[in-house]
């Protein structure tokens, strides 16, 4: 599903600089911009992610319950 595109306005200086980067990374400015926006996007949920393990592991460490599942369910591996 397409979005609309997003128009932004930068101060000169701020242009120039980003430009300049962006030719550096042999893209465009749009393209550049959009990979700095998605890179911030990924870690922004990857931070979400670890906010939230957080949240388990203290519900876990707290709850006798959680703590009972945990040890029944078991360890997981990356093994498949």
């Amino acid at each position: 599903m397409a979005l609309p595109p997003i128009s932004i306005r930068l101060e000169a200086d701020v242009r120039v600089t980003l430009e300049r980067d962006a030719k550096a990374h042999h893209v465009g400015l749009a393209t550049y911009l959009r990979e700095l926006a998605a890179d911030r996007a990924r870690d922004l949920r990857r931070a979400e992610i670890r906010e939230q393990t957080r949240k388990v592991a203290k519900h876990i460490e707290k709850s006798p319950e959680a703590r009972g599942f945990v040890e029944r369910w078991g360890t997981p591996t990356s093994e498949l």
